[in-house]
């Protein structure tokens, strides 16, 4: 039997302040939710935005990336799984089902204060190793007249 694939990829804006938990083991996780909009013509012609919400659950060093630096309204590149958990619910005894994405990779996109470009981000990759760049500014060589001559190849 061939092997499944279970990637997701969302940019969107953060809907609230992450909650942030810890296990008795000390694991840190991090809760919180993320909008994408799509935008579509309604039946009359018009633009509509519709909104879709997504729960996302990280682990270790991305949670603590998350709680340091992620808040509402905060835009995200994100990377990883989805997976639907369920339980019994203690007061009714229904079934419940949440569906959640569990982040691999996390990429802080958007801007600071003050309209300077956030050049830097999150990423874990794979093969666990971790990498955090400070945000930098890069340099705008729009104006700078590049040539042909200046490309290498």
């Amino acid at each position: 039997m061939a092997k499944g694939v279970n990637k997701v990829l969302l940019l969107g804006n953060v809907g609230k302040d992450p909650e942030i938990r810890a296990t008795a083991g000390g694991m840190t996780i991090a809760s919180f939710t993320l909008a994408t909009a799509d935008r579509a013509k309604d039946a009359q012609g018009n633009w509509a935005d519709k909104t879709e919400w997504h729960n996302l659950v990280c682990f270790q060093r991305t949670a603590e990336v998350v709680r340091d630096y992620v808040k509402k309204g905060t835009q995200l590149f994100i990377e990883g799984k989805i997976q639907t958990r369920s339980w019994d619910d203690k007061e009714s005894g229904q079934k419940k089902y949440r569906t959640e994405i569990l982040v691999n990779e996390l990429t802080l996109l958007g801007s600071k204060q003050g309209g300077e470009s956030s050049g830097g981000g999150y990423s874990k990759s794979s093969s666990t190793s971790y990498n955090q760049s400070a945000p930098v500014s890069a340099p705008d060589y729009g104006d700078t007249g590049i040539t042909d001559d200046d490309i290498p190849f």
